[in-house]
């Protein structure tokens, strides 16, 4: 199992937080660092309000070594697609070749209305999603690159520069699997991601893009399957109970400490090592290949030490 990290932006990291959190990761062998892409004011450990994600990306990606970088996810609704492949391609070269585009639909209507996106219906969203990947992958993958689709026009799109990374950076769709999501993996995907969700749930919907790759014609190989959840760990139950205590505390209307630990514990990497070990270990064999794992507690570096001992011990 490959590891990454995942922080979400508009919950108050600041720049020194975000160089913190790479270091630790370049340190400890995480393989890639994943910002949210949102500009809503969510609350967390240091506030309210974000940053431009693919901007601080940019900026990490000057100052890392090998640590691939990417979002998770941007919506559609946010930016044309000839520019978001320019935004991936900027940093792509920045980095010397470790960017990744991950895209989906799009959901928060009150943060689109906050700051003046339109907000289009589900079955239009997911219109968007398939024309933008499709011209996404055309205008990093061809040397001229033409399309008329519902919502867009490129005429003789001459894209250049080209990514370092060939054909293109890796293309990941987020999604639950269902029927329409599926087929975009199978077409266009070199990784689906889903959010949350029991070893279970995580195999049926692995299963599910998995037939739709073989339908396809693709091999199954060519579509890494992962898994973005959350994490809390501690070295043993006491500080770990303490970490769980300070995440509750963000929560505007929190539930009785043993309420809220028992949803936690359905499906985020929590406890002591050992039982994260365990927990990560049914991912695996649930088809989990790369764990994407929401750092909530940015600020807290130890916790990321916890989990290179984590690790460690499944590599052993």
């Amino acid at each position: 199992m490959r590891f990454g990290l995942m922080v979400e932006g508009q919950q108050g990291p600041g720049w020194g937080h975000w160089t913190a959190i790479a270091e630790a990761c370049e340190r400890l062998g995480i393989e890639a660092l994943f910002s949210s892409d949102h500009y809503f004011p969510g609350d967390g450990p240091g506030g309210r309000g974000s940053f431009d994600a693919p901007t601080v990306l940019a900026g990490l990606a000057a100052r890392t070594t090998r640590l691939r970088l990417g979002t998770m996810v941007s919506p559609v609704t946010f930016r044309l697609p000839a520019v978001l492949a320019k935004v991936v391609t900027t940093i792509d070269h920045i980095s010397g070749g470790r960017a990744e585009i991950a895209l989906g639909a799009g959901w928060w209507e009150e943060e689109h209305r906050m700051h003046g996106i339109p907000f289009l219906t589900r079955a239009e969203r997911f219109d968007v999603l398939a024309e933008q990947l499709e011209i996404v992958h055309g205008a990093l993958s061809e040397d001229r690159f033409a399309i008329e689709t519902a919502h867009y026009a490129l005429e003789g799109l001459e894209f250049l520069r080209k990514p370092v990374q060939r054909p293109h950076p890796p293309i990941i769709v987020g999604g639950k699997g269902g029927p329409r999501v599926a087929a975009l993996v199978a077409r266009w995907a070199d990784e689906f991601n889903t959010v949350g969700g029991t070893p279970d749930e995580v195999r049926a919907r692995f299963e599910r893009v998995r037939a739709a790759v073989s339908d396809a014609g693709r091999e199954q190989s060519s579509v890494t399957t992962s898994l973005m959840t959350w994490f809390l760990l501690g070295r043993d139950e006491q500080e770990f109970r303490a970490k769980v205590e300070r995440a509750r505390s963000f929560e505007d209307d929190p539930a009785p400490f043993d309420e809220y630990l028992a949803e936690i514990e359905s499906d985020w990497i929590v406890g002591t090592p050992d039982r994260a070990i365990e927990r990560l270990r049914a991912y695996e064999e649930a088809g989990v290949q790369r764990i994407v794992l929401n750092h909530f507690l940015y600020d807290d570096l130890d916790m990321l030490d916890v989990l290179g001992d984590v690790m460690a011990a499944l590599t052993r």
